[in-house]
């Protein structure tokens, strides 16, 4: 599922957050967004999920302009995992990762076999096996995250958009969601905190700094020392790890 912007600006209180961003994401790649705090990462992704309103020929998701698609034919595209996910009342975790079925299903129409053994399958894909009956509300901040991860995936779109997906996670949990995404046959674009996970698991990163897209390659070409150093005024050593053959980056006091 392709994603195509083209020059999309936002505005708020009058603020430019976003300044002409263009990028086009391929089918089925893994493509991580990463920059630091405040560059407008988390802007351009509510863009592109509709939580805010674009303008008309800027946002296009398989070549539909998104502001021409309903909600229902927005869903059954992308699937969106936010940062923030507040919940006005309670229900059992497989009844929150069964949501992700609505796209699928007629007005008024009742949970399938299908639909509960694809909840009960990704349940178990983000470890939470087990734990289809247990309140959501009661769950810690990382468990409600794998939680909204599973919620995603069973929504089967073609296209799953993610804001800081390893938030909240411990390490074995940050790999573990990382590997799951990279193992499902969808479009993933993910804004990523961590630069050593993006490197892992990403084709394509696309680094933002001020509102602008400065630099688009693989994490050999784009994730560098002198990038780290310029965006983030943090020295670095970047190399590649001989067991994953991966790029690695190690952060270095300002002492050493």
């Amino acid at each position: 599922m392709r994603l195509q912007v083209e020059a999309l600006d936002h505005r708020m209180g009058g603020r430019q957050i976003l300044d002409k961003v263009s990028l086009a994401v391929e089918d089925g790649g893994f493509i991580g967004l990463i920059g630091p705090n405040g560059c407008g990462k988390t802007t351009l992704l509510k863009n592109i999920c509709k939580a805010y309103k674009p303008r008309r020929d800027v946002v296009f998701i398989g070549g539909k302009d998104v502001m021409t698609l309903s909600a229902r034919e927005m869903a059954k595209e992308v699937a969106v995992m936010a940062q923030e996910n507040p919940v006005g009342f309670d229900v059992e975790v497989i009844d929150m990762v069964m949501f992700g079925r609505y796209p699928h299903r007629r007005f008024l129409e009742g949970e399938k076999k299908e639909d509960v053994r694809l909840c009960r399958h990704f349940i178990q894909k983000v470890g939470l096996d087990g734990y289809e009956h247990r309140s959501y509300l009661s769950l810690s901040g990382g468990e409600k995250q794998r939680v909204l991860l599973a919620r995603a995936l069973v929504q089967e779109s073609k296209l799953i958009v993610l804001d800081e997906p390893t938030n909240h996670l411990d390490v074995r949990f940050q790999y573990q969601l990382m590997q799951t995404l990279k193992e499902q046959e969808i479009t993933v674009f993910a804004s990523i905190h961590d630069l050593n996970l993006a490197a892992m698991y990403c084709d394509k990163v696309i680094w933002m700094d001020k509102g602008r897209i400065i630099k688009i390659g693989t994490p050999e070409e784009a994730i560098t020392e002198n990038d780290i150093a310029e965006i983030f005024k943090v020295r670095s050593q970047v190399t590649v790890n001989p067991i994953t053959g991966k790029t690695q980056i190690y952060y270095l006091p300002d002492a050493v």
